[in-house]
């Protein structure tokens, strides 16, 4: 096998999982890191715990991207969930497997995963140049022969991978500027949205619930569609899981809500009536509630409204309940009319907010869209454009729910990458 010279440009999981890759193929590997660090972004993931990855099964896996996850077959086949766990115990990093089946080092700590990255490059003798800006391509008859920094500094390429991210959280050097010279060197970008972002609501109580976490919920968001000049009976759901919710100074964040997200972006491009319900006690009917109620009542005549309402909300969120249906917040149960206690099991299983926008694409945690599949070699991650030229991670077109799932592309396409650029 000759000795190539490959160039990674991105010091994110990706990146530097396909330098790992390409220099254990004993091939001399530069790394190319606009920031002072590397896995800024990585450092951020799980807030600050890393979800590294998730333990379910390749079908399961695949299932969990936005339409894509097929065109990921062959990268996981190579690198698996599985491979990945190996790879961070080998070297001494204990993992532990959480609810949801989500993989996290067991320091809790997204450092520890990033140092365990920077030795195997120091190992494998990668060259890391930090605060370097790619800025250009060299090609010669439709071949990949080097990279012009910022600086003016030329890096010869016999192999060139792409692991520059989208655009979100750009204050972590996910800028595009991979994304803009691919699409110059006429590779199709599907049009880039926000991923895994917060969503804004038409109502102010959020802000006033700003922090606060509601756990054991389950949403359903609804679409009403438009029928001419008025709107149609006709409508789209999507139900949740049972999980988490976050209100925020804006609307409501949190992984329920950051899980589809994306689609509630896409219906907003269709419809601006969306709407979500809240279903506080999922594990309850409304019978079940009602029942309870009558009980409390019966027990407890004289215990206000405020103090039996607490029994089963936050706090903060009884106050909430209380400006919702009106009722006074002093009132004793027994005066509670049987309209205003029907209000408050309606509100319990479907409080309701309407959706507005997402946040913008800079506070997404990934990007949606990136270099065409179309464009790409699947069984490679080989451009099918430019002879040498590969891409990992968060550039191309794919993106899936929280727990490990977009690590995990990461780590498997940027390995595939590394391989094949070697090999090949």
């Amino acid at each position: 096998m000759n000795e190539k010279r490959i160039v990674v440009v991105g010091g994110g999981p990706a990146g530097v999982m396909a330098g790992i890759r390409a220099s254990e193929l004993h091939q001399e590997v530069t790394l190319i890191e606009k920031n002072p660090i590397l896995g800024k972004k990585l450092l951020l993931s799980g807030k600050g715990r890393c979800n590294l990855t998730n333990a379910c099964d390749l079908d399961s896996f695949l299932k969990r991207f936005s339409g894509n996850g097929q065109f990921l077959r062959d990268a996981f086949k190579k690198f698996s969930n599985l491979d990945l766990m190996r790879f961070f115990e080998k070297r001494g990093l204990k993992l532990k497997t959480e609810r949801q089946l989500r993989v996290f080092p067991e320091t809790d700590r997204s450092d520890s995963v990033v140092e365990v990255l920077k030795k195997e490059l120091n190992k494998n003798k990668v060259k890391v140049i930090y605060k370097a800006v790619m800025k250009d391509i060299f090609m010669q008859d439709n071949k990949i022969k080097g990279l012009l920094l910022g600086d003016g500094k030329i890096i010869p390429a016999d192999r060139l991978i792409l692991a520059t991210g989208g655009v979100s959280f750009s204050f972590t050097g996910s800028t595009g500027e991979g994304l803009d010279i691919a699409k110059r060197l006429g590779h199709q970008i599907v049009g880039l949205r926000p991923g895994l972002v917060p969503l804004e609501t038409r109502q102010q109580y959020p802000k006033f619930l700003e922090g606060l976490a509601l756990k054991n919920i389950r949403l359903r968001f609804t679409q009403l569609l438009r029928a001419g000049a008025g709107f149609s009976d006709s409508k789209r759901q999507i139900n949740s899981e049972i999980g988490e919710l976050l209100f925020t100074g804006f609307g409501i964040s949190g992984p329920l809500v950051l899980s589809l997200s994306g689609q509630i972006a896409d219906w907003l491009k269709e419809s601006n009536t969306i709407y979500v319900e809240i279903d506080l006690k999922p594990a309850l009917t409304k019978e079940q509630l009602r029942t309870r109620f009558l009980r409390e009542f019966k027990l407890n005549p004289k215990k206000t409204i405020k103090n039996m309402l607490k029994t089963l909300l936050p706090k903060r969120l009884v106050d909430v309940f209380i400006d919702i249906v009106k009722i006074a917040p002093d009132k004793k149960v027994s005066q509670i009319t049987k309209e205003k206690r029907e209000s408050l099991i309606s509100l319990l299983k479907a409080m309701r907010l309407d959706i507005v926008r997402p946040r913008p694409i800079e506070e997404a945690m990934i990007t949606r869209g990136g270099v065409s599949l179309k464009d790409i070699n699947p069984r490679t991650m080989e451009s099918r454009l430019i002879k040498g030229l590969y891409f990992a991670g968060e550039i191309i077109d794919m993106d899936a729910d929280t727990g490990g799932f977009n690590l995990q592309a990461a780590f498997s396409t940027g390995y595939l990458a590394g391989e094949s650029a070697a090999l090949n």
